[in-house]
């Protein structure tokens, strides 16, 4: 069993180092990983060696002990029948009997070190078919209907470990086809509000409410069915483009998806492929550009046709162009749906309907862009002055240089 975990190291290790070659050669650690990787090959050698040893020791035992016990069942049968004790047929039934016993233990033993590598590969795939989901169906869960989009917290506290809770009695109300943006520094707990909305997590205390109904009472298809998200570092799954697209909602015709790809900015750059929405992407989209896999990613948020959006900082690693296109898509994708936008540049959200400005798990301010920069200790004021300033400070330098 040492001998298979260490194999998973090794693999792990693989895989890791493949994934990240880039990381790996920007800071030159191509020796280090290798010496590495040749420890874990020599612990792997080690252990196999002794596997080996300890199955070639085994079945040769087993087979002594069996001869050994056969010469005896042989001598004192041989005894009793010269007795006259004991019959032929009597000793070759024990005979037969020892045979039936030892021969499964003497095949067992052959295969010793591949039993130990199949158990061991058996335990880790009973652990993940053992392990019970932090977020499952309620006993007695119904299908929510059509959202309408009204998302109400009260009293929502949570902790992802018992000793560090991220949000602390978090209340809020927001009506069907309000834009909200969730500001705030890194940790403050935005991606945990929009996680609780979608129930990737339940609250450890306080309820989520979407159309005045306890989210962990309804069904988490019911629910995810009618979301729609679009995460930092989009994923792309293989397969082509117009499969991708239509991930949420497989039965889509071609025209639909050729719609949401224009309604998204993202039909531009599809017709210029040579398939168009029969180009095949590769693993994660890496023949896609970032700003290339966001569109989609948009795309088929809008196919989907979500009743509640949530954006988490969906622009932040794109650049200004591609942002343009996005921020151009954002007014047909927002339209009468709720929807929830983290972002970091405040030029993302400071056309939101509300503005909840978020830090060490418990909201500060919440208001439009104009009535949060009218209070002058604000945060919201503060992460703006400081953002544009900035900026201003950036482009004086780029004209001086000039």
């Amino acid at each position: 069993m040492k001998h298979r975990r260490i194999g998973s190291s090794i693999t792990a290790h693989l895989n890791e180092s493949i994934t990240g070659m880039q990381v790996i050669q920007a800071f030159s650690r191509e020796k280090i990983n290798t010496k590495k990787f040749e420890r874990l090959n020599d612990r792997y050698k080690k252990s196999y060696l002794n596997a080996v040893l300890l199955e070639i020791m085994a079945w040769p035992m087993v087979d002594i002990t069996c001869s050994v016990a056969t010469a005896f069942v042989f001598f004192f049968g041989a005894k009793r029948i010269m007795e006259g004790t004991m019959s032929f047929g009597t000793l070759y039934a024990f005979y037969t009997y020892q045979n039936k016993f030892w021969s499964p233990l003497s095949t067992i033993s052959r295969f010793y070190s591949q039993l130990l590598s199949a158990n061991a590969s058996a335990e880790r795939v009973f652990e993940f078919l053992d392990f019970k989901p932090l977020v499952a169906d309620a006993e007695n869960a119904l299908p929510i209907d059509e959202i309408q989009g009204r998302v109400e917290f009260r009293q929502v506290s949570f902790a992802y470990q018992n000793n560090r809770p991220v949000l602390h009695e978090v209340s809020f109300q927001i009506e069907p086809g309000t834009t909200v943006a969730l500001v705030g520094p890194t940790g403050a707990g935005k991606s945990t509000i929009i996680n609780l909305i979608a129930r990737f997590y339940d609250p450890t205390a306080g309820q989520v409410l979407i159309d005045g109904q306890d989210i962990s009472k309804v069904t988490l298809e019911s629910l995810r069915s009618q979301l729609g998200i679009v995460l930092q570092d989009s994923f792309i799954f293989s397969g082509t483009i117009g499969e991708n697209i239509r991930y949420g909602k497989l039965e889509a015709p071609l025209d639909d998806v050729i719609a949401a790809a224009k309604a998204s900015n993202a039909h531009e750059f599809i017709r210029k492929l040579e398939k168009m929405y029969d180009s095949v992407t590769e693993e994660r989209g890496n023949t896609l550009s970032t700003g290339q896999r966001q569109l989609i990613a948009f795309a088929r948020a809008i196919l989907s046709n979500p009743r509640i959006l949530i954006l988490d900082e969906a622009t932040s690693s794109i650049d200004t162009e591609t942002e343009m296109l996005i921020q151009d898509a954002l007014k047909t994708i927002l339209k009468n749906r709720t929807s929830f936008i983290i972002a970091h540049r405040l030029s993302t959200i400071r056309n939101a309907d509300m503005i909840m400005v978020i830090d060490q798990g418990r909201i500060l301010e919440m208001g439009n862009h104009d009535t949060l920069l009218q209070n002058p200790h604000g945060l919201y004021r503060r992460l703006y002055e400081t953002q544009y300033t900035q900026q201003e400070k950036m482009l004086a330098d780029i004209l001086v240089g000039n």
